[in-house]
């Protein structure tokens, strides 16, 4: 598979409207080596990258108001919500995960995030 540079991608990393900031698709893309193969550390990484764009702009995983996750496993889940459970506290976020095929060989997590700007009235309901 052919390695594409960020100019031939045609997306932005991030993007922020009415409150919100959208965040594209993260992978498990270690600074240098390998992706690991473990999935709670694959998960770890990701949520890491993650919270490094977020706080280039001044937010952190404390602002995430939802969370889209797509794993390359079903097998995966218990092991990946383990370690995800570790980056976020309650109120959680709002959650989608579901099981997909990913473009990058070897990853087999990809996390996708909204967060808020600025203060909103908290809305939260356990109710599932």
């Amino acid at each position: 598979m052919k390695t594409l540079t960020a100019d031939q991608l045609p997306f932005s990393k991030l993007r922020s409207t009415n409150g919100l900031l959208f965040l594209s698709g993260e992978l498990p893309i270690p600074d240098a080596g390998p992706i690991p193969e473990d999935i709670a550390l694959q998960t770890d990484l990701t949520l890491q990258r993650i919270d490094a764009s977020l706080r280039s702009v001044g937010l952190s995983l404390a602002s995430v108001v939802q969370v889209t996750v797509h794993l390359a496993r079903a097998e995966d889940f218990a092991a990946f919500n383990a370690a995800y459970r570790e980056h976020f506290q309650a109120p959680y976020p709002t959650r989608t995960t579901v099981v997909a095929q990913l473009l990058l060989p070897g990853a087999r997590i990809e996390i996708t995030v909204i967060a808020a700007t600025e203060p909103a009235t908290e809305v939260t309901s356990d109710a599932r």
